[in-house]
């Protein structure tokens, strides 16, 4: 067995035998010696490459303790990326962990010893005992863009607002202009957002039954309508770019009186997919807003919608997103029109917001000087 360092390479863990033991003494206690590590099935090797082992290949550990006789065994499994939503690391992560907590709940099933992560140099490491996972970020000072629009509603824009509206839609144009090329990931992230719990069908279950404004044959309508763009989505791979995946105004805060100054909080549900997410997360508060103030889209937030549509448009050329919008829109409609997260809105304006849901996924394409139509004609 090499003893040094191994090169961490795609594919390989880099492992040595001394990450390997300190593992094992993590768990089985500091008397563990490992014996040998080599396939399952094979007699223990204390010669075994471990290069050999990628991610992915399962290999078994032998070790000796003072407190048992025999030598002890366990099976150290990792899962290859694939497109098969094992795409991020989250996903794999999520799988072990479910499984480690499930397995020994079953009668007869193997038993479940722990579960860990590989470090960048090799190590493991041990979460077994986990309860509950946290992330600590640093701390952000400023105001969310949402205050903007609260002001917005109860007393006008000012020259300040309609900047940090062209500074939002810059943004988004810079960051969307990292495409990649990886059709599976575009696929997944269109899958994700007609099926995936925080999404269309989520949102779709979380209504309840016997509203007065939305029935769930109407849902089963909108679902029905956003799988048939799913497949027209899937034609168009090459639009994947870096996204931020949830560009509300409750994520994104403005530092002082700047328009330029901001930072951008809780990027969700993957690092590239549909450029549409964000234009239609940020946009469609701007038409929230408007209808609390005016039962339509007018006014200054008419004026921010169009000039965050004619920014973004002036600076990609992506004149193909408005043919890609409709079933974001109807997430994000599907989010605010929700009694849970918007309890407080008025029933006219939910049965705007449905209109609009339901008029946009009928539009092969959607032009942002029609929202009003979008909101005020009828569902049929």
């Amino acid at each position: 067995m090499n003893k040094d360092d191994s090169d961490n390479n795609p594919g390989n863990l880099g492992l040595n035998l001394r990450h390997v033991e300190e593992y094992i003494r993590s768990i089985f206690g500091e008397d563990a010696k490992v014996t040998g590590i080599g396939e399952l099935g094979a007699l223990p090797d204390d010669t075994a490459d471990l290069k050999g082992f990628g991610y992915g290949s399962p290999f078994a550990v032998h070790f000796e303790t003072d407190n048992e006789a025999d030598e002890q065994s366990i099976v150290i499994s990792s899962m290859k990326e694939s497109s098969f939503g094992h795409d991020h690391i989250s996903d794999r992560a999520q799988i072990m962990l479910w499984q480690h907590d499930t397995f020994n709940r079953l009668p007869r099933h193997a038993r479940s010893v722990d579960v860990g992560y590989f470090t960048k140099n090799g190590g493991l490491k041990s979460v077994g005992d986990a309860e509950e996972f946290f992330i600590s970020m640093e701390m952000v000072k400023g105001k969310e863009y949402y205050l903007d629009l609260e002001r917005i509603r109860d007393g006008g824009a000012s020259e300040l607002d309609f900047r940090r509206c062209r500074a939002l839609a810059s943004y988004l144009a810079e960051i969307h202009g990292r495409r990649a090329d990886a059709p599976h990931l575009y696929f997944r992230r269109v899958r994700d957002l007609v099926g995936h719990g925080e999404c269309i069908m989520g949102l779709a279950d979380s209504y309840p039954g016997g509203l007065d404004f939305i029935s769930w044959d109407e849902l089963c309508e909108i679902e029905q309508l956003c799988v048939e763009w799913r497949w027209r989505l899937k034609l168009r791979p090459e639009r994947l770019s870096v996204v931020h995946g949830d560009f509300h105004p409750w994520n994104v805060m403005f530092h002082n009186d700047t328009d330029t100054g901001f930072t951008v909080l809780d990027r969700s549900r993957g690092e590239y997919g549909e450029p549409a997410d964000d234009v239609t997360s940020m946009s469609m508060n701007y038409i929230l807003y408007s209808l609390n103030r005016h039962g339509r889209l007018e006014g200054d937030f008419k004026e921010l919608f169009e000039l965050f549509y004619r920014t973004y448009l002036d600076e990609t050329s992506d004149h193909e997103l408005l043919h890609v919008v409709q079933p974001f829109y109807a997430f994000r409609g599907l989010v605010v029109a929700s009694p849970i997260w918007y309890p407080n809105l008025d029933r006219s304006i939910r049965d705007k917001l449905f209109n609009f849901i339901f008029n946009t996924l009928k539009a092969d394409e959607f032009n942002p000087a029609d929202v009003n139509e979008y909101l005020l004609k009828g569902r049929k």
